[in-house]
């Protein structure tokens, strides 16, 4: 068996995995990122890039750059309750050097990413190559076994960091204790074309006991319809002509384009949600973050940015000491104490969203009238910089002060 050696090792190259990565050996540290697949390409993943996010490229110097990659601007959320429109938030009041979300296709994102950090001979990372099990030493985690192009390999390092999603694996292996906080629904992903005349923001519609949000994508509306939990066997069941008839009456201006948009079933991707974090993140030598710490709800659109906030304060907080050695178990339980508070007030959020306003919707055949709040910011337009802060900036967002090297 194959046996590497690396100061830090990463399994998935993920968001939270790459930007590791990427600050990590930045700052002088040997870093090996594991990342199963043989490339990034992968559809309907999370592809919104947060104003926070954009000021971390900014601060690492890497935005000018990074804007230049093809990806279209959300200023603004509307939600539609039936034909009647409210602007619920207005990126355009942040206090960030950009004032919008970028819509961009997480490949693109992470490649960017890779690019950047394989300038540093210290970043190395391994495609098609994925994380099993964990190399225990006594009670300490001192690496990873994984299976890899060359066969069976494994990777000695003095912190092992899991941020392989949501069904983590080296999680499952560790055990530690995961607390599973429920999620009502479902949600379908599909596409339709656009047209010149369509609006180009994001759009949410609420109408006869039916959720549609649709994302400007420039050429084409990237559109999640969310459904009752394990409904999607029920839907194929009816048939497709009836799935075409819930589309059409929910989508708005874009109704006569869901047939020839929408031909076949396997155009229609099934994302389960869940929502759960773990009890304790880290146990001596393995840190989860991102996703294997802490699934999110796709409520905001904000999974990709709070993992990238974990990298970004696991770099800060635990890069200094890979840069002198190997962090203790107190070391890695300060990234917990510092983004556990984040992640439990926007679950918390997302928690009663969807068991308040989405789940009896998804019950109800009839449109639900539009909350006191939505009303009150459509009546007073400064107050939509709250709900845009909130969901663009997140809670407690994190700076990059880890210094290059």
């Amino acid at each position: 068996m194959e046996t590497l050696s690396t100061t830090c090792v990463i399994a998935g190259g993920g968001p939270a995995g790459m930007m590791l990565g990427y600050l990590l050996a930045r700052a002088g540290v040997d870093v090996t990122v594991l990342e199963k697949h043989e490339d990034f390409l992968r559809d309907f993943r999370g592809d919104t890039v947060h104003p926070s996010t954009l000021q971390i490229m900014h601060e690492v110097g890497l935005l000018e750059k990074f804007l230049k990659l093809p990806y279209t601007k959300i200023h603004t959320g509307n939600l539609q309750f039936d034909d009647r429109n409210f602007v619920i938030g207005d990126f355009g009041l942040l206090p960030t050097l950009c004032k919008f979300i970028a819509l961009m296709p997480q490949w693109d994102f992470l490649d960017f990413l890779a690019g950047e950090a394989k300038q540093y001979p210290n970043f190395h990372l391994l495609m098609e190559t994925e994380a099993k099990d964990l190399l225990a030493q006594g009670e300490r985690i001192a690496g990873v076994l994984a299976t890899g192009p060359r066969g069976h390999m494994q990777i000695r390092a003095g912190l092992t960091v899991a941020a392989d999603g949501r069904n983590s694996t080296l999680r499952d292996k560790s055990g530690l204790k995961l607390v599973d906080l429920g999620a009502p629904f479902d949600v379908l992903w599909l596409r339709l074309p656009v047209e010149k005349t369509d609006p180009v923001d994001l759009v949410g519609r609420v109408k006869g006991g039916q959720l549609f949000v649709m994302i400007f994508r420039t050429d084409y509306w990237q559109c999640a319809y969310l459904i009752p939990k394990g409904g999607f066997d029920a839907i194929k069941a009816e048939g497709l002509s009836k799935f075409r008839a819930r589309l059409k009456s929910i989508a708005g201006f874009a109704a006569g384009r869901v047939d020839a948009a929408v031909s076949d079933f396997d155009q229609v991707k099934l994302l389960t949600v869940t929502v759960n974090r773990l009890a304790q993140w880290a146990r001596p030598g393995l840190l989860c973050i991102g996703d294997a710490a802490h699934a999110m709800s796709p409520i905001g659109g904000v999974g990709i940015n709070l993992a990238v906030q974990d990298a970004v304060a696991t770099a800060n907080i635990l890069g200094p000491v890979l840069q002198r050695g190997v962090p203790k178990s107190a070391d890695l339980k300060k990234v917990q104490a510092r983004r556990e508070f984040p992640t439990r007030v926007i679950q918390a959020f997302q928690v009663g969203a969807q068991n308040l306003m989405l789940a009896p919707t998804l019950k109800s055949t009839k449109t639900p009238k539009p909350p006191l709040f939505v009303k009150a910011l459509n009546a007073w337009p400064w107050a939509r910089q709250f709900p845009a802060r909130f969901i663009g900036m997140g809670v407690r967002p994190e700076h990059v002060r880890l210094q290059k090297r």
